[in-house]
């Protein structure tokens, strides 16, 4: 009795069937991996939900959604933003550090990663234990401002007038604690001036009294300011960012005008809970940097006089540690406490 061997015993077998014998073979290893291997591979499993901890409008939430909607792009995945606002962005940071899903994440801010840390005597997070930075995605420049009545054209003027008349100029903000808050306190600690603070709920009040001349000064993220400097309604003495802005080259920046190394910039970055798994961490690092330097968000940011950064995690952890050393003493000095606290 002949027996027939099996055709994929022999060297004879089609080189059709031997590809399929092998793509089988292949894919029952895959099988026999572990269950995080394969886990790893196909992650992201489900669209990611970016935090954003104010409300919807400003800065922020055209930053998040810039970013967002580049990351989509190449990351397999849906970014969506979600607006979780009060507490001074405490009540976002506290849910999006006890997540666990490795599919939430947050865009940290300078008020949430370097300001309260210190402004609250307690948190229900730790922002250096529980987050791991990820990108530093755009800074907002902050410009120094004054009612144009007043007999001021830069800062060494704005300096020597409010040395003579100490604690008779005012400057509104957004409120304890704000961008606007500690960009001006940090002016005042650098040129030794006394000024009167004089808080606000929000940045729109503030700048009604201000262009009515019932404040002096202020400090505002420039998105705000751009339209009424251009009308002549404000008249900006300098700004915080490390060169001057394209969009009004005249103007000297802080520490061009005597104040070596000044920077006051709002930031906004991205920050992912400590739980997540380091290849996790990675590929959405890869993914998020690629974004924030991509042409598209570059252009978009632009448009608010914001400028994109898309640093490396790690450099962007050490920019959020040089923050908080840099804000630590100005906050300390003006004693700065949250809404409330008196």
């Amino acid at each position: 009795m002949r027996v027939q061997a099996f055709p994929f015993a022999t060297a004879e077998v089609p080189p059709r069937r031997r590809a399929l014998l092998g793509a089988g073979l292949a894919g029952a290893a895959g099988l026999l991996l572990p269950a995080w291997a394969r886990a790893e591979a196909v992650w992201p499993t489900k669209p990611l939900r970016l935090v954003v901890p104010f409300a919807p409008g400003g800065s922020s939430e055209i930053v998040a959604r810039a970013a967002a909607a580049e990351i989509s792009k190449t990351l397999g995945q849906n970014v969506f933003v979600d607006n979780k606002p009060g507490a001074a962005g405490n009540i976002a940071m506290q849910e999006v550090a006890g997540s666990t899903d490795e599919h939430t994440l947050i865009l940290g801010h300078i008020g949430t990663l370097a300001v309260n840390p210190f402004i609250f005597p307690r948190l229900p997070y730790d922002v250096n234990r529980d987050f791991t930075a990820i990108t530093l995605l755009s800074k907002v420049p902050s410009l120094y401002v004054v009612h144009p009545d007043l007999p001021i054209r830069n800062l060494a003027d704005f300096i020597a007038h409010a040395r003579s008349k100490p604690g008779q100029l005012n400057y509104g903000s957004a409120g304890n604690g704000s961008a606007g808050h500690l960009a001006f306190e940090y002016l005042k600690m650098v040129t030794n001036t006394f000024m009167v603070h004089v808080p606000y709920r929000g940045t729109g009040p503030m700048l009604t009294d201000l262009m009515a001349g019932r404040l002096q000064a202020a400090a505002v993220g420039a998105p705000a300011l751009l339209p009424f400097i251009k009308a002549g309604k404000l008249r900006c003495i300098a700004t915080g960012t490390a060169q001057r802005l394209p969009q009004m080259p005249d103007v000297p920046t802080v520490a061009e005008q005597g104040f070596k190394g000044f920077e006051m910039t709002q930031w906004y970055g991205l920050m992912v809970p400590s739980k997540w798994t380091k290849p996790h961490v990675a590929k959405f690092e890869a993914e998020a940097v690629k974004a924030a330097r991509s042409t598209a968000v570059k252009d978009k940011l632009a448009q608010e006089t914001a400028l994109a950064v898309g640093n490396t995690g790690a450099e962007f952890d050490a920019f959020i540690k040089a923050e908080q050393a840099r804000w630590k003493p100005v906050i300390e000095r003006a004693q700065i406490k949250p809404e409330g606290m008196g």
